[in-house]
């Protein structure tokens, strides 16, 4: 198969969705891959680490596009990449279509296989793909919290863990998944007081036997919402539905009952967010202030780390990038079922209930498209 790793332009994404090592193990199995020149850059590789991987380089997204079967990128296409892509082609990538009806329709349009890492799932009902991210997503939270609580960042002015005789931060996590795991270790760390709130009671048993002292678990629900939100001085917004979007946890008229300078981080945000006031901003831009409360609402976070989420990326995402390689998509998703629930849209149709339920858009059963090929008897 033909692979193309095309440069991420989304704003501010350092990511790239394949290592040289990851290109020599697909060189391994006889696939071509294609580059586009500097691709790496932002992530530490060089083109030359690239080439001596086995890579062939392209000066251009656009030849990139044109040359590949298969595009594994980091983030969803934008804009401007949509004319560039083919129909039938594979796209292996991060959509997060539930947060955008244009991109849906436009994948729609284009006649893409959308094969979206954030919605392969295991028996088990984790999201190998999305696990990385999460990690770093939600231990990103933390640090960038802990600076905009900084005065001069517009936040209360407060240092997470305090000092000897001064009381520590209050950080108040909404959802106890990987994302809100991760942010409690990271603020407990700190020597903040930190409360989780799930709405799982055998996840908040789980998270009150392996946290520290100075983290206690609250059962989810708008009441006690909202009277912890009073209190809070970082509240991170750590929900996912995976491939819906996100239900609102905080109402702008929650806003009002918070102290001036308190900071929310969303990491839910490119799945539509789970805080009413949070639209997507850029590293560039991060955030903004609604009712003296200060928003971070990065979509990409861990694109400010682009070394470390490339390698924690890759190291999940290519044993299925060689499947689908190797076997072509149709076969490899009859194959694996992690795999077939990863496909979201399919030649113009929807296969995914949560992006259908989203848009209120047709819903095609994917094994009916692949019985349709005489793929699934």
């Amino acid at each position: 198969m033909i692979i193309g790793v095309p440069k991420e332009i989304k704003n501010n994404e350092n990511r790239v969705a394949l290592t040289p090592a990851g290109v020599a193990e697909l060189r391994k199995s006889g696939h071509t891959v294609y580059v586009q020149a500097s691709a790496g850059e932002g992530s530490g590789f060089t083109d030359q680490e690239y080439t001596q991987a086995g890579a062939g380089l392209l000066p251009t997204i656009e030849e990139v596009y044109s040359t590949a079967e298969m595009i594994v990128k980091v983030k969803e296409p934008i804009a401007q990449e949509y004319p560039l892509i083919k129909d039938n082609q594979l796209l292996f990538t991060y959509f997060h279509f539930a947060s955008s009806e244009e991109l849906t329709r436009a994948m729609i349009e284009r006649g893409a296989v959308c094969l979206a890492y954030e919605t392969v799932e295991k028996a088990d009902r984790s999201l190998p793909l999305l696990v990385p991210m999460s990690e770093v997503a939600g231990r990103m939270a933390v640090q960038q919290g802990a600076k905009y609580l900084e005065k001069p960042m517009k936040g209360r002015g407060i240092l997470l863990g305090g000092v000897p005789g001064v009381k520590p931060a209050n950080v108040l996590i909404l959802g106890g998944g990987i994302v809100g795991t991760q942010a409690a270790k990271m603020a407990a760390g700190l020597g903040a007081h930190v409360t989780i709130m799930d709405v799982s009671l055998p996840r908040l048993r789980y998270l009150s036997d392996i946290m520290p002292s100075n983290v206690v678990t609250v059962m989810s629900n708008e009441y006690n919402i909202r009277e912890a939100v009073k209190t809070a001085d970082l509240i991170v917004g750590a929900v996912l539905i995976p491939g819906a979007k996100a239900p609102h946890l905080i109402t702008r008229d929650m806003l009002k009952t918070m102290r001036p300078g308190t900071v929310l981080v969303d990491v839910a945000v490119d799945q539509g967010g789970c805080i009413e006031t949070c639209t997507p901003t850029t590293h560039e831009n991060p955030t903004y202030v609604i009712d003296d409360v200060v928003h971070y609402c990065v979509a990409n976070m861990p694109g400010a780390v682009p070394y470390t989420s490339t390698l924690a990326l890759t190291n999940a995402t290519l044993p299925y990038a060689i499947q689908l390689a190797n076997k072509g998509w149709r076969q490899a998703c009859r194959d694996n079922n992690e795999l077939l629930l990863g496909l979201n849209v399919v030649n113009g149709k929807v296969v995914y209930k949560g992006v259908a339920e989203t848009f209120g858009l047709p819903l095609t059963d994917v094994r009916d498209v692949l019985r349709q090929e005489e793929l699934i008897a």
